[in-house]
Protein backbone atom coordinates (compact mmCIF):
# COMPACT_ATOMS: atom_id res chain seq x y z
CA UNK A 1 0.00 0.00 0.00
CA UNK A 2 2.84 2.32 0.88
CA UNK A 3 4.51 1.66 -2.51
CA UNK A 4 1.22 2.29 -4.33
CA UNK A 5 0.67 5.53 -2.44
CA UNK A 6 4.21 6.66 -3.30
CA UNK A 7 3.70 5.91 -7.02
CA UNK A 8 0.48 7.85 -7.01
CA UNK A 9 2.16 10.84 -5.38
CA UNK A 10 4.96 10.71 -7.93
CA UNK A 11 2.41 10.52 -10.78
CA UNK A 12 0.50 13.50 -9.41
CA UNK A 13 3.71 15.50 -9.07
CA UNK A 14 4.72 14.62 -12.63
CA UNK A 15 1.30 15.63 -13.93
CA UNK A 16 1.45 18.92 -12.03
CA UNK A 17 4.92 19.59 -13.43
CA UNK A 18 3.70 18.89 -16.99
CA UNK A 19 0.73 21.21 -16.51
CA UNK A 20 3.03 23.91 -15.16
CA UNK A 21 5.36 23.56 -18.15
CA UNK A 22 2.38 23.72 -20.52
CA UNK A 23 1.03 26.87 -18.87
CA UNK A 24 4.47 28.53 -18.90
CA UNK A 25 4.92 27.64 -22.57
CA UNK A 26 1.45 28.98 -23.39
CA UNK A 27 2.09 32.24 -21.56
CA UNK A 28 5.50 32.59 -23.20
CA UNK A 29 4.04 31.95 -26.68
CA UNK A 30 1.27 34.46 -26.01
CA UNK A 31 3.75 37.08 -24.87
CA UNK A 32 5.95 36.46 -27.92
CA UNK A 33 2.94 36.70 -30.25
CA UNK A 34 1.82 39.96 -28.66
CA UNK A 35 5.34 41.36 -28.97
CA UNK A 36 5.56 40.24 -32.61
CA UNK A 37 2.16 41.78 -33.32
CA UNK A 38 3.18 45.08 -31.72
CA UNK A 39 6.37 45.13 -33.80
CA UNK A 40 4.42 44.42 -37.00
CA UNK A 41 1.91 47.17 -36.24
CA UNK A 42 4.69 49.64 -35.49
CA UNK A 43 6.55 48.64 -38.66
CA UNK A 44 3.42 49.00 -40.79
CA UNK A 45 2.60 52.39 -39.25
CA UNK A 46 6.15 53.60 -39.79
CA UNK A 47 6.05 52.46 -43.42
CA UNK A 48 2.68 54.19 -43.91
CA UNK A 49 3.96 57.46 -42.48
CA UNK A 50 7.16 57.27 -44.52
CA UNK A 51 5.17 56.56 -47.67
CA UNK A 52 2.85 59.49 -46.96
CA UNK A 53 5.75 61.92 -46.57
CA UNK A 54 7.50 60.65 -49.69
CA UNK A 55 4.30 61.05 -51.72
CA UNK A 56 3.84 64.57 -50.33
CA UNK A 57 7.35 65.35 -51.57
CA UNK A 58 6.51 63.87 -54.97
CA UNK A 59 3.39 66.04 -55.17
CA UNK A 60 5.41 69.16 -54.30
CA UNK A 61 7.90 68.21 -57.00
CA UNK A 62 5.05 67.90 -59.54
CA UNK A 63 3.69 71.30 -58.51
CA UNK A 64 7.14 72.79 -59.02
CA UNK A 65 7.32 71.33 -62.52
CA UNK A 66 3.91 72.79 -63.40
CA UNK A 67 4.85 76.17 -61.94
CA UNK A 68 8.08 76.27 -63.94
CA UNK A 69 6.17 75.33 -67.08
CA UNK A 70 3.96 78.41 -66.64
CA UNK A 71 6.99 80.66 -67.12
CA UNK A 72 7.43 79.55 -70.74
CA UNK A 73 5.04 79.12 -73.64
CA UNK A 74 1.44 79.74 -72.58
CA UNK A 75 0.26 76.68 -74.51
CA UNK A 76 0.26 73.26 -72.78
CA UNK A 77 1.09 70.21 -74.87
CA UNK A 78 2.30 66.62 -74.53
CA UNK A 79 5.94 67.37 -75.37
CA UNK A 80 6.46 69.35 -72.17
CA UNK A 81 8.33 67.96 -69.13
CA UNK A 82 5.18 67.59 -67.03
CA UNK A 83 3.73 65.15 -69.58
CA UNK A 84 6.66 62.71 -69.32
CA UNK A 85 5.73 59.87 -66.91
CA UNK A 86 8.12 58.84 -64.17
CA UNK A 87 8.77 55.12 -64.55
CA UNK A 88 9.35 53.13 -61.39
CA UNK A 89 12.79 53.96 -60.01
CA UNK A 90 14.58 53.40 -56.74
CA UNK A 91 14.12 56.45 -54.53
CA UNK A 92 17.72 56.34 -53.32
CA UNK A 93 18.81 57.08 -56.89
CA UNK A 94 17.21 60.54 -56.69
CA UNK A 95 18.49 61.16 -53.17
CA UNK A 96 22.05 60.16 -54.00
CA UNK A 97 22.10 62.40 -57.07
CA UNK A 98 20.57 65.29 -55.16
CA UNK A 99 22.91 65.05 -52.18
CA UNK A 100 25.99 64.08 -54.16
CA UNK A 101 26.43 60.98 -52.03
CA UNK A 102 26.49 58.38 -54.77
CA UNK A 103 29.79 57.00 -53.53
CA UNK A 104 28.72 56.68 -49.91
CA UNK A 105 28.05 53.03 -49.17
CA UNK A 106 25.13 53.49 -46.78
CA UNK A 107 23.66 56.70 -48.23
CA UNK A 108 20.50 54.89 -49.26
CA UNK A 109 20.09 52.63 -46.25
CA UNK A 110 16.57 53.80 -45.41
CA UNK A 111 15.34 53.95 -49.01
CA UNK A 112 16.98 50.97 -50.67
CA UNK A 113 13.60 49.20 -50.92
CA UNK A 114 11.57 52.29 -51.87
CA UNK A 115 10.44 52.64 -55.49
CA UNK A 116 8.57 55.68 -56.82
CA UNK A 117 6.60 56.14 -60.05
CA UNK A 118 3.91 58.52 -61.26
CA UNK A 119 2.60 60.82 -63.94
CA UNK A 120 0.65 64.02 -64.51
CA UNK A 121 -2.60 64.10 -66.49
CA UNK A 122 -4.06 67.22 -68.08
CA UNK A 123 -7.69 67.10 -66.92
CA UNK A 124 -8.66 69.69 -69.52
CA UNK A 125 -7.84 67.09 -72.13
CA UNK A 126 -11.21 65.67 -71.07
CA UNK A 127 -14.77 66.97 -71.15
CA UNK A 128 -15.84 68.60 -67.90
CA UNK A 129 -19.04 67.04 -66.61
CA UNK A 130 -19.62 69.93 -64.24
CA UNK A 131 -20.00 72.26 -67.24
CA UNK A 132 -23.09 70.36 -68.33
CA UNK A 133 -25.32 72.25 -65.89
CA UNK A 134 -24.56 75.78 -64.72
CA UNK A 135 -26.74 77.48 -62.08
CA UNK A 136 -29.42 74.86 -62.60
CA UNK A 137 -29.61 75.41 -66.36
CA UNK A 138 -28.35 72.99 -69.00
CA UNK A 139 -25.63 74.35 -71.25
CA UNK A 140 -26.84 73.31 -74.75
CA UNK A 141 -23.38 73.39 -76.33
CA UNK A 142 -21.87 71.19 -73.62
CA UNK A 143 -24.90 68.91 -73.79
CA UNK A 144 -24.24 68.50 -77.52
CA UNK A 145 -20.64 67.54 -76.72
CA UNK A 146 -21.73 64.84 -74.31
CA UNK A 147 -24.39 63.59 -76.73
CA UNK A 148 -21.65 63.02 -79.30
CA UNK A 149 -19.45 61.38 -76.66
CA UNK A 150 -22.21 58.97 -75.58
CA UNK A 151 -22.95 58.15 -79.22
CA UNK A 152 -19.27 57.53 -80.06
CA UNK A 153 -18.89 55.24 -77.03
CA UNK A 154 -22.14 53.41 -77.73
CA UNK A 155 -23.70 54.37 -74.39
CA UNK A 156 -27.47 54.67 -73.84
CA UNK A 157 -28.67 58.25 -74.46
CA UNK A 158 -31.21 57.76 -71.68
CA UNK A 159 -28.37 57.67 -69.17
CA UNK A 160 -27.20 61.09 -70.33
CA UNK A 161 -30.72 62.44 -69.82
CA UNK A 162 -30.83 60.98 -66.29
CA UNK A 163 -27.37 62.37 -65.55
CA UNK A 164 -28.35 65.85 -66.73
CA UNK A 165 -31.56 65.83 -64.70
CA UNK A 166 -29.72 64.59 -61.60
CA UNK A 167 -27.10 67.35 -61.94
CA UNK A 168 -29.87 69.93 -62.14
CA UNK A 169 -31.49 68.52 -59.01
CA UNK A 170 -28.15 68.38 -57.18
CA UNK A 171 -27.66 72.11 -57.78
CA UNK A 172 -31.12 72.93 -56.48
CA UNK A 173 -30.46 74.09 -52.91
CA UNK A 174 -34.18 74.23 -52.12
CA UNK A 175 -34.69 70.53 -52.87
CA UNK A 176 -34.22 68.52 -49.68
CA UNK A 177 -34.19 65.25 -51.65
CA UNK A 178 -31.56 66.41 -54.15
CA UNK A 179 -28.69 63.97 -54.73
CA UNK A 180 -25.20 64.92 -53.62
CA UNK A 181 -22.85 66.31 -56.22
CA UNK A 182 -20.25 63.64 -57.03
CA UNK A 183 -16.64 64.27 -56.08
CA UNK A 184 -15.17 61.33 -58.00
CA UNK A 185 -16.10 59.55 -61.21
CA UNK A 186 -17.06 56.41 -59.31
CA UNK A 187 -19.83 58.37 -57.60
CA UNK A 188 -21.53 59.06 -60.93
CA UNK A 189 -23.56 55.92 -60.28
CA UNK A 190 -25.48 58.07 -57.78
CA UNK A 191 -26.77 60.08 -60.73
CA UNK A 192 -28.10 57.24 -62.82
CA UNK A 193 -25.07 55.93 -64.71
CA UNK A 194 -24.29 52.23 -64.72
CA UNK A 195 -20.82 51.07 -63.58
CA UNK A 196 -20.07 49.97 -67.16
CA UNK A 197 -20.90 53.44 -68.48
CA UNK A 198 -18.76 55.10 -65.81
CA UNK A 199 -15.81 52.88 -66.75
CA UNK A 200 -16.26 53.73 -70.44
CA UNK A 201 -16.49 57.47 -69.73
CA UNK A 202 -13.61 57.63 -67.23
CA UNK A 203 -10.76 58.20 -69.74
CA UNK A 204 -12.66 61.02 -71.47
CA UNK A 205 -14.41 63.05 -68.73
CA UNK A 206 -13.44 64.93 -65.58
CA UNK A 207 -15.17 66.51 -62.59
CA UNK A 208 -13.62 69.94 -62.17
CA UNK A 209 -14.56 72.52 -59.52
CA UNK A 210 -14.73 75.23 -62.21
CA UNK A 211 -17.55 74.93 -64.72
CA UNK A 212 -16.28 77.30 -67.43
CA UNK A 213 -13.28 75.25 -68.54
CA UNK A 214 -12.07 74.71 -72.10
CA UNK A 215 -11.03 71.50 -73.84
CA UNK A 216 -7.30 71.65 -74.55
CA UNK A 217 -6.85 70.75 -78.23
CA UNK A 218 -3.14 70.11 -77.66
CA UNK A 219 -3.72 67.24 -75.22
CA UNK A 220 -7.19 65.76 -75.87
CA UNK A 221 -7.39 62.30 -77.43
CA UNK A 222 -9.32 61.51 -80.60
CA UNK A 223 -12.50 60.51 -78.75
CA UNK A 224 -12.61 63.73 -76.73
CA UNK A 225 -11.78 65.81 -79.82
CA UNK A 226 -14.60 64.33 -81.90
CA UNK A 227 -17.06 64.79 -79.05
CA UNK A 228 -15.84 68.26 -78.12
CA UNK A 229 -15.63 69.78 -81.62
CA UNK A 230 -18.78 70.00 -83.72
CA UNK A 231 -18.24 68.70 -87.26
CA UNK A 232 -14.96 66.89 -86.55
CA UNK A 233 -14.77 63.38 -88.04
CA UNK A 234 -12.21 60.62 -87.25
CA UNK A 235 -10.00 61.69 -90.17
CA UNK A 236 -9.93 65.27 -88.93
CA UNK A 237 -9.17 64.17 -85.35
CA UNK A 238 -6.28 61.98 -86.50
CA UNK A 239 -4.96 64.82 -88.68
CA UNK A 240 -5.08 67.23 -85.76
CA UNK A 241 -3.20 64.77 -83.52
CA UNK A 242 -0.57 64.06 -86.17
CA UNK A 243 0.12 67.75 -86.79
CA UNK A 244 0.36 68.69 -83.11
CA UNK A 245 2.93 65.91 -82.57
CA UNK A 246 5.21 67.80 -84.95
CA UNK A 247 4.34 71.28 -83.68
CA UNK A 248 1.84 72.07 -80.94
CA UNK A 249 -0.89 74.65 -81.52
CA UNK A 250 -0.08 78.05 -80.04
CA UNK A 251 -3.50 79.59 -80.74
CA UNK A 252 -6.95 78.44 -81.79
CA UNK A 253 -6.37 80.10 -85.16
CA UNK A 254 -3.76 77.41 -85.84
CA UNK A 255 -6.42 74.72 -85.48
CA UNK A 256 -8.95 76.65 -87.54
CA UNK A 257 -6.47 76.99 -90.39
CA UNK A 258 -5.79 73.26 -90.24
CA UNK A 259 -9.35 71.96 -90.01
CA UNK A 260 -11.19 74.46 -92.23
CA UNK A 261 -14.52 76.19 -91.89
CA UNK A 262 -16.73 73.10 -91.56
CA UNK A 263 -15.34 72.43 -88.10
CA UNK A 264 -16.54 74.77 -85.36
CA UNK A 265 -13.77 75.90 -83.01
CA UNK A 266 -15.19 78.17 -80.29
CA UNK A 267 -13.38 80.37 -77.79
CA UNK A 268 -15.71 79.44 -74.92
CA UNK A 269 -15.34 75.69 -75.45
CA UNK A 270 -11.82 75.16 -76.75
CA UNK A 271 -8.32 76.28 -75.88
CA UNK A 272 -4.64 75.37 -76.10
CA UNK A 273 -3.70 75.69 -72.41
CA UNK A 274 -4.82 74.13 -69.14
CA UNK A 275 -5.26 75.04 -65.48
CA UNK A 276 -6.27 71.70 -63.94
CA UNK A 277 -4.05 68.65 -63.68
CA UNK A 278 -4.19 65.32 -61.90
CA UNK A 279 -1.03 64.05 -60.24
CA UNK A 280 -0.79 60.31 -59.69
CA UNK A 281 1.93 58.72 -57.61
CA UNK A 282 2.77 55.16 -56.64
CA UNK A 283 5.23 54.25 -53.90
CA UNK A 284 6.40 50.72 -53.20
CA UNK A 285 8.15 50.54 -49.85
CA UNK A 286 9.17 47.03 -48.73
CA UNK A 287 5.88 45.09 -48.78
CA UNK A 288 3.68 48.20 -48.73
CA UNK A 289 2.32 49.81 -51.92
CA UNK A 290 0.58 53.17 -51.60
CA UNK A 291 -1.16 55.12 -54.36
CA UNK A 292 -1.96 58.81 -54.30
CA UNK A 293 -4.14 60.86 -56.61
CA UNK A 294 -4.31 64.66 -56.40
CA UNK A 295 -6.13 67.44 -58.24
CA UNK A 296 -4.07 70.59 -58.62
CA UNK A 297 -5.05 73.97 -60.03
CA UNK A 298 -2.52 76.26 -61.67
CA UNK A 299 -3.10 80.01 -61.67
CA UNK A 300 -0.12 81.68 -63.26
CA UNK A 301 2.93 80.35 -61.40
CA UNK A 302 0.88 79.42 -58.36
CA UNK A 303 -0.13 75.76 -58.16
CA UNK A 304 -2.44 74.74 -55.32
CA UNK A 305 -3.76 71.34 -54.31
CA UNK A 306 -7.56 71.12 -54.50
CA UNK A 307 -7.88 67.61 -53.02
CA UNK A 308 -5.87 64.46 -52.42
CA UNK A 309 -6.76 60.78 -52.16
CA UNK A 310 -4.42 58.13 -50.86
CA UNK A 311 -5.03 54.41 -50.64
CA UNK A 312 -3.64 50.90 -50.91
CA UNK A 313 -5.66 50.15 -54.06
CA UNK A 314 -5.46 51.53 -57.56
CA UNK A 315 -7.70 54.57 -57.71
CA UNK A 316 -9.97 55.59 -60.57
CA UNK A 317 -10.60 55.02 -63.41
CA UNK A 318 -10.32 51.29 -62.65
CA UNK A 319 -12.89 51.69 -59.85
CA UNK A 320 -11.00 49.32 -57.57
CA UNK A 321 -11.83 49.37 -53.87
CA UNK A 322 -10.15 52.30 -52.20
CA UNK A 323 -8.67 52.12 -48.70
CA UNK A 324 -8.49 55.69 -47.37
CA UNK A 325 -5.52 56.88 -45.40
Amino acid sequence: MKITRTLRQRGAALLAAMLTVTLVATFAATAMWQQWRAIEIETAERARVQAAWILVGALDWSRLILAEDASGDSADHLAEPWAVPLEEARLSTFLAADRNVAQVEDASTDTRDAFLSGHIIDLQSRLNLMALVVSGEVNPEVQAQFSRLFANLGLPPGELARLTQALRQAQDKDNANAPLLPQTLGQLTWLGLSPASVAALAPHVALLPERNTRLNLNTADATALMAGIEGLDPAGANKLIAVRQLQHFRTLDDTRALLGGNVHIKELLHGVSSNYFEVRGRLRLDDVTVYERSLVQRMGRTVKTVWRQRGAAVLEPTMAREIPS
